[in-house]
């Protein structure tokens, strides 16, 4: 079990606040807090629910926790204590905030911790107008607790309402794009999928697989030259597939979404898989999810099937290529970002 974080000590500093007879902890930690709570509120009812499918699947291992991974809060009955760790996307702790709304009652306490780095003062800004009373709990190791109390009811939340079109220019395409608050680089192509688009040599047909597929830009694009293409969609958020198959759908395409932590819920061969993998655990920069994928993509790899992705230069992706494939090629590089290839031999 990994060692509590610094917003879940400061919530088992409190732990007097930590009472209710059903309890909904949102955006959960992997470092023990569920278990720590489950021990505290014995006779409590206590539901997680994460965005993030590793988060969950941390979870359902948790005797006495249910654990939920979606787009949008599962509709649960006379939640009275709900405990939020602030994300690190403002956008989407508002969408969360509203959704929260639909789903509590005037006897609803909200707890929201989170790193003072991460944004977490922002919290009082966004609900200040939406609760009849708030108050700083507690804060401590560059963390802070809030309690909001009596939050305005929203009749009704539908994660629609929250989605972003934008237009994608990329390579002599023009394509629309859809996204909603939490997914990678939200509303906007970002430099490094540009890069990749740019410098992208695919063949016409087969099975292909975007790795953390974001809001299925790479998809949709691949999928416009080459319709044929029996195209695979992965990602670890479950925003993310949200937004990918809204995206597909708008541009008049299919493909398989598949919810996954790293590629462990995958099946299959593939021709090519493309990625621009994440980086980042929450704050923190985490090489393990690209170390894994890099490792694990060539099992599902057909002979000769290639490997493209994009990272920062910074990053040290040829030496782990090389070891994988036995070879790398730089497509292209700049101050910032790299193509990077192999083949599976």
């Amino acid at each position: 079990m990994q060692k509590l974080t610094n917003p879940s000590l400061l919530l088992l500093r409190n732990e007097e606040e930590l009472t209710g007879q059903h309890i909904l902890v949102i955006n959960h930690q992997r470092d023990g807090f569920l278990s720590e709570l489950k021990q505290l509120a014995v006779h409590a009812t206590i539901s997680a629910f994460s965005y993030d499918f590793a988060a969950h699947q941390a979870a359902t291992k948790i005797a006495g926790i249910n654990s939920y991974v979606s787009h949008s809060l599962p509709a649960l009955n006379d939640v009275d204590l709900i405990i939020y760790y602030y994300p690190k996307s403002k956008p989407e702790a508002q969408m969360m905030f509203d959704n929260i709304r639909a789903l509590c009652s005037d006897k609803t306490r909200l707890l929201v911790v989170g790193e003072n780095k991460g944004g977490v003062k922002s919290a009082e800004k966004q609900l200040q107008d939406k609760c009849e009373a708030h108050y700083k709990l507690d804060s401590a190791k560059h963390c802070i607790l809030y309690e909001f109390a009596q939050l305005q009811p929203e009749a009704h939340f539908d994660i629609a309402s929250y989605r972003q079109t934008f237009t994608i220019a990329v390579a002599g395409q023009q394509f629309e794009a859809v996204s909603v608050p939490g997914v990678f680089n939200h509303g906007k192509l970002d430099v490094g999928t540009k890069l990749l688009l740019e410098n992208l040599e695919l063949p016409a047909h087969g099975n292909m697989l975007d790795f953390g597929c974001g809001a299925g830009v790479i998809a949709t694009f691949v999928l416009n030259q080459s319709p044929k293409i029996r195209f695979s969609c992965l990602d670890v958020n479950a925003l993310a597939l949200y937004a990918c198959e809204q995206t597909l759908n708008l541009n008049g395409h299919k493909a398989e979404l598949v919810l996954s932590d790293g590629l462990k819920q995958l099946k299959g061969r593939f021709d090519a898989i493309i990625s621009n993998p994440p980086f980042h655990t929450g704050l923190k920069t985490d090489y393990d999810i690209a170390e894994g994928f890099i490792q694990g993509a060539a099992a599902h790899m057909s002979k000769g099937a290639q490997l493209h992705i994009v990272a920062n230069s910074f990053l040290k992706y040829p030496p782990l290529i090389e070891a994988r494939f036995g070879h790398c090629d730089t497509q292209v590089k700049n101050t910032k970002f790299a193509v990077y290839r192999a083949s599976l031999n």
